[in-house]
């Protein structure tokens, strides 16, 4: 759902208001001959984006785009010193948390800025480039003109860190007079895993490829191969992380004396001793009972509490680095909710054949209809015919689930579900515009992915209507205040839940994210982790949520928030099944189960949405979800 680019210029897209807004109208235009960049995703174009030079040098730059309802519009014009960093900086437009204004400027030796969530300065002695918080494509490209540039490919960043590139691999693009050969380099420092770019022989860029892409429009046609290309460069730095970190040990491994969470009878047990032998558990039972192999590896457990491993039941994997990340947060297990379907059956085998550290995946397919909100990684059904071939498609790739999204035709969903269900397929997903949550229930859903869609309910005609897009988030944030939560809207789709045993996935930190926080607040999810990761990362903690609109303030966008929380009371107290999930990177999921508790749920049940009910859903209960 959150849109997170760890790269300069993209680090942070939801922030607000720095400076006096500028009107769409007062952006820069592109004139002829401007280079023209396609933003696209195999989900279809996004928007466009140009860059060009003044005659006095000045780098300018506007863009223009669209990612289901959220609009960023936005210029920047540049100047270089001497050293050929951003001597001086603006950006002006929009983002979807409004305006996203920003400005640095070096002078006497200073360098200073105000961006959408923080104002600073720092002494300025050497070449150093400054990470803005938004902006146009061309920021990246500037960007990383000057970090190949410079030996090493080491470049100091402001407000604080440092950039590296390494080279991966080649590819050859385009045909006859733009027949080139390109460089794809992973650059280190500005996020918690490399971040892949495409540049020119000569060290300009040439584009990014990903979920969401940007490729000069003469090579827009490029994007599966180049996705293809990066994908295996990518994929064979993942072994030297599997070799680095993976130890097997050479027999039994026996936790002593350590308190156990039982997710089956959802209680702590004191004094317990766990034996597991070759990735199975062996004896479980009291310290004083449970026989010791002989030879086995003895881990203390004394002053610890050991749980089963944790579910993110909402992780789109972003890349191989996502694995070694989970894992030593303890999730071994993931719903991948939708992706790029290649990718993640990719991923699949390499993890099978010791190539890849990544918990064990469950993932759905992700199929959606065509239109201009069409999900970014979505297979694209056009017909009922080509909905259910999907379906199959899904089963036969060996996926646990098929996820509908909002632009997906209603009318075809009854049969699609069905058939999903025929090959023992889990079905779930956001509503398609024009129907509510119930009748997706009544159509075939096993479950409701996040709390937005279970309120929505209650939501006025017009937002049902156009729920495919922005409404999606700004609907509930402006009707939520007023639900109440024990009329008939809310109290129809709770009944039927219970009835009908439909899960949620109420992925909240996202929702809190969305509406709570104003710029500068730490987003209370990446508290913990300050201090852990990159200076760009960490910086994008603080940004804000959702612009407000005119007429409502952020007291009634958390008033929505705090009756989505009561939602969630609601479910948990009348026996919906709640699976914890995060729709993030991964690092939010302790902060999931905060809110959980937050809600009513006792810390037990809190770590069951975690264990044991994730578990179940995906009928893995035998084998994984307890001790």
């Amino acid at each position: 759902m959150r849109a997170t680019f760890a790269f300069a210029g993209l680090a942070a897209l939801f922030a607000t208001s720095a400076l006096a807004q500028t009107a769409p109208a007062e952006l820069a235009k592109p004139p002829p001959g401007a280079t023209h960049f396609i933003i696209e995703s195999t989900g279809g174009k996004h928007g466009d984006s140009w860059s060009w030079t003044a005659p006095d040098g000045t780098r300018m730059a506007r863009e223009t785009w669209n990612l289901r309802g959220q609009q960023w519009d936005q210029d920047y014009t540049g100047k270089a010193g001497a050293d050929g960093m951003p001597a001086s900086l603006a950006i002006h437009g929009v983002s979807p948390s409004g305006d996203a204004g920003e400005t640095f400027r070096v002078s006497g030796g200073q360098a200073s800025w105000k961006s959408p969530i923080d104002a600073g300065h720092a002494a300025y002695a050497k070449p150093a480039f400054y990470v803005s918080q938004g902006g146009p494509f061309d920021i990246n490209a500037w960007f990383l003109e000057r970090l190949l540039a410079t030996p090493g490919k080491t470049l100091d960043l402001l407000p604080s860190g440092k950039a590296t590139a390494v080279k991966l691999t080649t590819a050859g693009v385009g045909e006859g007079a733009k027949k080139q050969t390109i460089v794809l380099w992973a650059i280190s420092g500005l996020s918690p895993t490399p971040f892949p770019i495409w540049a020119d022989a000569k060290g300009k860029l040439f584009g990014a490829t990903g979920v969401v892409a940007w490729l000069p429009e003469a090579y827009a046609g490029e994007l599966k191969k180049l996705d293809k290309i990066q994908g295996d460069a990518m994929a064979a730095q993942a072994p030297k992380i599997y070799q680095a970190v993976v130890k097997v040990p050479a027999g039994a491994v026996a936790f002593t004396h350590v308190k156990m969470f039982d997710a089956d009878g959802l209680k702590f047990l004191s004094d317990q001793t766990v034996v597991v032998d070759r990735g199975v558990i062996t004896a479980v039972g009291s310290a004083a009972t449970v026989k010791l192999p002989a030879g086995a590896q003895i881990i203390d457990g004394r002053g610890k509490t050991l749980v089963p491993g944790l579910w993110d039941c909402h992780m789109h994997v972003g890349d191989d680095y996502t694995g070694p990340q989970e894992l030593s947060l303890g999730v071994t297990s993931v719903r991948d909710p939708g992706n790029n379907d290649l990718l993640t059956i990719d991923r699949r085998t390499r993890a099978a054949a010791g190539q890849l550290l990544m918990p064990h995946v469950y993932p759905s397919s992700l199929i959606d209809g065509k239109g201009p909100y069409t999900a970014q990684v979505a297979n694209v059904a056009t017909s009922q015919a080509e909905a259910i071939a999907l379906v199959d498609k899904a089963k036969a790739n060996g996926f646990t689930g098929v996820k509908f999204y909002g632009t997906f035709n209603p009318d075809w969903l009854p049969a699609a579900a069905a058939e999903a269900h025929k090959l023992g397929l889990h079905v779930h997903g956001h509503i398609p515009a024009g129907i509510r949550p119930v009748d997706a229930i009544n159509d075939g859903y096993d479950e409701v992915t996040h709390i937005n869609w279970i309120i929505m309910q209650a939501a006025p005609d017009d937002v049902i209507k156009v729920s495919n897009g922005i409404a999606r988030f700004e609907g509930p944030g402006r009707f939520g205040k007023d639900v109440d939560l024990n009329g008939p809207a809310m109290n129809l789709i709770v009944d039927t839940m219970v009835a009908k045993h439909i899960y949620n996935d109420p992925t909240m930190v996202a929702f809190e994210s969305l509406y709570v926080p104003d710029n500068g607040d730490l987003d209370p999810s990446y508290a913990p982790f300050v201090g852990t990761m990159p200076a760009a990362t960490e910086r994008g903690f603080r940004t804000g949520g959702f612009a407000v609109p005119k007429d409502l303030t952020r007291a009634d966008y958390r008033a929505s928030w705090a009756k989505m929380v009561g939602l969630l009371t609601k479910m948990h107290k009348a026996g919906v099944p709640i699976v914890s999930g995060t729709d993030g990177i991964g690092i939010e999921l302790i902060h999931e189960l905060e809110i959980y508790e937050q809600a009513g749920f006792t810390p037990a049940e809190a770590l069951a949405a975690a264990t044991i009910v994730p578990a179940t859903l995906v009928g893995q209960q035998a084998h994984t979800g307890s001790i």
